[in-house]
Formats: structure tokens, sequence, C-alpha cells
């Protein structure tokens, strides 16, 4: 499993890999901000979107990728230079001048058949390093009370800040609190 910072042409050409992704992320009842279920083409096309904010240093993005357990799409997306996407999660950088110093981890992402292993604390951990090596000192995110993302969180050095009730819907749209959480990290050399 590898987990690699992708660029912005990255991020585009890889965007119906990233969709199966986020497909069967929603398909599983995840809640990312998206309803089931989900179109794949409307998931290419949101991922193609986000390779603008990449170009622009808005965001990051991190993928995790397997070469193990292909199927025909895996074999089209290492023709392709992509291996089987398993896993994503995203900074997104304040553009405010009075918020440079923070950023929200966005989209943390596991396929269904890849959960269990370790690799949400792998992909959390990366993005929290790569923050602190660029200077960031605050991250702040939300996750849907109640799902398995808290016991990620909560063990993994976050602060629960508080719930907002009825904040967004699952993916069959009945309104879920989410849980906010915030972390502190020292800045390290970059």
């Amino acid at each position: 499993m590898n987990v690699l910072r992708w660029d912005a042409s990255q991020v585009r050409d890889g965007a119906a890999e990233l969709a199966h992704l986020l497909t069967d992320t929603v398909a599983a009842g995840a809640s990312v901000g998206f309803l089931a279920p989900l179109d794949r083409s409307r998931a290419t096309a949101w991922w193609r979107e986000r390779a603008d904010g990449v170009a622009r240093g808005e965001l990051a993005v991190w993928v995790a990728v397997d070469g193990g357990g292909r199927t025909d799409a895996d074999a089209r997306a290492e023709d392709a230079g992509f291996g089987r996407v398993v896993g994503t999660i995203g900074l997104a950088f304040s553009t405010l001048p009075n918020g440079r110093h923070r950023a929200e981890v966005v989209k943390l992402m596991v396929h269904p058949s890849a959960r269990g292993q370790g690799l949400a604390r792998s992909l959390l951990t990366t993005a929290e390093h790569a923050a602190a090596t660029s200077g960031i000192t605050l991250l702040h995110l939300d996750t849907e009370t109640g799902s398995p993302a808290e016991r990620l969180y909560d063990t993994a050095g976050w602060t629960r800040v508080g719930t907002i009730p009825d904040y967004a819907t699952n993916t069959v749209g009945t309104p879920r609190p989410t849980t906010l959480y915030y972390k502190r990290l020292d800045p390290l050399p970059g």
C-alpha cells in the first residue's frame, strides 16, 4: 500500500479511479457529502473539479494505492499509471490572511474492502505530518456523530469540540448530527 500526494494533473487524470472509491464509500453508508446512489459520472466530475483547487494550492490530496486484488477497472487504472485507489484524504488550506495557520481535513475515505487494516490512521498521520511540515499549526474537521470515524479521531489525539444537531443528512437523506474536532500541531522543519 502506497500513500502518495497527487498533483493537479494526477487528480484530474485519476478522477475515474477516485470516483470508484467515492461511489463505493457512499454506497457503504459513509457520510462524505453525497446521497446514495451516487452516479459514477457525477463523482468523476466532482473529483475533476477538485484538481483546480489542487492547482491553486488550496487543496492537497493524498491517495492510497494498492496493486493487489485487481479488477478489470484496476487493470485499466494500472495501465494508465495508477494502482487500485483504496483510500484518500485531503487538506483544505485557508485562503484568508488571518487563517493561513490552519487547514481542514476533508474527505478521509477508505474503501470498504480495505477497512480495518489501519489505512485511515495512516492517511490521517500522513496529512498531519504534511500540515506540520508546511507550517500549519491547527487542523479541524467534522464527522458524522456516532460514525466509526469518531473512534479514529478520539484515539489519534484530536480534541472533540462539540456536536451540531441535524448538520447534514446521511446517505439516505436522514438529518444527522456532526461532531467537530481540532488538533494543534507543532511546526516541523520542512
